[in-house]
């Protein structure tokens, strides 16, 4: 039997990432400051945060969880436990024994996280929260939610000091800063579902709050045990289009349809159960996603969809074939009153394009055949052959014309570049925020740029769109754009440009790309039909929304000429 180890609770978490009394069977004790689903934090009283060392723990412990404000004794393994390679460990007790001293322990006083007090560089800012790791923090009154709420009971916010040079959306969020990409926001999680409500962009909390600050999920946030008060900021409605359709010109939307598919997955046939099974039609996203088409963008000429999957979702079958979902999209198009369109996309090699399991992503148009009409033969997927585009979803490019005039011609190509997922938390102590794809997205650009340029040089009119997974500051669209051709994004004011929220920061990751030519000939226009980024979610709803990014909108007018 091992040896028990009596140590303060800095003792245990040392300094560093790494406790020096991992694989040790040990003793200490503190008040219980907050309960998580998996067990409890503790902090000694009489310890302060010497530079990266905490005085707060984790005890793993499902069953016993001392009364909060207590003063408890834990026994147990040290553990740093990490949720996945590379990330940032956490030194936890593993409890074999848990005892309460005193239903009292003293008081103690959180440390309150302000703006002013976060460093903005990442390698200091990960030393900061380091050694307040599992200690009693709070976020003052005043701070304004930059990030709506989501099914996890997660919330984001800026602090009521927050430096007021960085650009605020008109709502009251935070545009990312391309100068410090990984700026850090403090966030909580309440983890009683009950008591959580749903909160958008621009709430303000009513009365502070405190939690143990807890790494989970590649972030730090509260853990938070009492319901919150928030005070509403101004009511968001979903965007709502304002470009004129002309006769002479293509409206083209893009929409990610967040892993659409018309079936209730068999648990049997799917790769992880807790994740893969959803109800799409029941939950109301179809219906969703037919009154952003008909009711915010009105009904364009286009539309450029992706994460579209197969007939059978994410059961993993031979099922490749997505006409089910497209079907059922156009239908409650109908229903709603808005025009019949068609579809067409190209199935992907049976489970060759990466997304999620079984689920054969792929992108697709939408084309009001009253309107528009596909060029035969245009239809293609680009570069599916290259190695950049091994295991990622296939450009789809498409060339159409107007019905009243066989003549003109639109060529649009339709991408979701290489994943973000693989990429590192900034907090990882290795390479921290290193993204693995994100050579494979500018080598994918590259291919993208020289098919732009094989249409520019036969003087084509053409509009690539889609979830390109990275920023207009990026290599990824430097590459695409090279000085030749014109991002629609950046001729929007710059508090516009967003369309996608991660973690309290508001970003572009949908781009609209045009030649320089057809811009300088005034015609384009671009809009992005802001709300799924901006409004919350009830906590505890799978459902989620329809889309978790915003929409957007070009009008592309046809050359003077005809």
């Amino acid at each position: 039997m091992s040896q028990t180890v009596t140590a303060r609770i800095a003792e245990i978490q040392g300094e560093g990432y790494y406790s020096p009394l991992v694989g040790r069977t040990v003793r200490t004790k503190g008040v219980v400051i907050a309960h998580s689903r998996r067990g409890f934090f503790i902090q000694d009283p009489a310890g302060r945060p010497n530079h990266n060392t905490s005085c707060g723990l984790f005890v793993l412990s499902y069953r016993d969880k001392p009364p909060l404000g207590s003063f408890a004794q834990a026994e147990g393994k040290v553990l740093d436990y990490l949720a996945s390679e590379y990330d940032r460990p956490v030194t936890e007790i593993k409890a074999k024994k848990v005892s309460v001293l005193d239903k009292h322990g003293p008081a103690l006083e959180p440390h309150w996280l302000n703006g002013h007090d976060l460093p903005e560089d990442p390698a200091q800012l990960a030393l900061y929260l380091n050694a307040l790791e599992g200690m009693l923090c709070g976020i003052a009154a005043g701070a304004v939610l930059i990030a709506p709420s989501n099914p996890f009971a997660d919330y984001v916010v800026a602090p009521a000091d927050l430096n007021e040079r960085f650009v605020r959306s008109e709502h009251g969020g935070v545009l990312l800063d391309p100068k410090v990409p990984d700026r850090w926001y403090p966030s909580f999680r309440i983890v009683d579902y009950a008591q959580s409500i749903p909160v958008n962009v621009g709430d303000r909390l009513e009365q502070s709050i405190s939690g143990a600050l807890n790494y989970r999920s590649a972030a730090w946030q509260l853990a938070v045990n009492q319901a919150v008060r928030i005070a509403p900021g101004p009511a968001i409605q979903p965007g709502l289009r304002s470009l004129n359709q002309v006769d002479d010109a293509f409206s083209v939307m893009t929409l990610n349809a967040l892993n659409l598919d018309v079936k209730v997955e068999s648990k049997e046939l799917v790769n992880d159960p807790s994740r893969d099974i959803d109800d799409d039609v029941g939950e109301g996203r179809f219906l969703a996603l037919a009154q952003a088409i008909v009711k915010q963008a009105g009904a364009p000429d286009i539309v450029a969809v992706q994460e579209i999957q197969d007939n059978d979702g994410a059961e993993i079958t031979t099922v490749v074939d997505g006409e089910s979902t497209y079907a059922h999209l156009a239908k409650d198009v109908r229903a709603i009153g808005g025009p019949s369109y068609a579809w067409v996309d190209i199935d992907p090699e049976l489970g060759a394009d990466g997304g999620q399991p079984g689920g054969n992503i792929r992108n697709g148009f939408l084309y009001r055949s009253d309107r528009v009409q596909i060029v035969p033969g245009s239809v293609h997927r680009l570069a599916a052959e290259h190695p950049a585009f091994e295991e990622s979803r296939k450009p789809l490019c498409a060339s159409f014309c107007l019905c009243h005039k066989p003549d003109t011609r639109l060529t649009v190509g339709n991408v979701h570049l290489a994943s973000k997922r693989h990429q590192r938390g900034m907090f990882s102590p290795e390479k921290p925020g290193f993204d693995p794809k994100q050579a494979v997205r500018v080598q994918q650009a590259r291919l993208l740029h020289e098919w732009l340029s094989e249409l520019e040089a036969l003087q084509r009119d053409y509009y690539l769109t889609g979830d390109f997974n990275d920023t207009e500051y990026s290599d990824t669209i430097a590459t695409l754009l090279d000085g030749e051709r014109v991002n629609l994004v950046n001729q929007l004011p710059h508090r516009e440009r967003y369309d996608y929220n991660h973690r309290g920061k508001l970003q572009v990751l949908m781009h609209g790309i045009v030649s320089k030519s057809q811009h300088a000939q005034g015609r384009t226009a671009y809009e992005i039909l802001h709300g799924n980024e901006l409004i919350g979610v009830q906590p505890g709803d799978a459902g989620g929304k329809a889309s978790d990014h915003a929409y957007t909108l070009a009008l592309l007018s046809i050359k003077k000429n005809g």
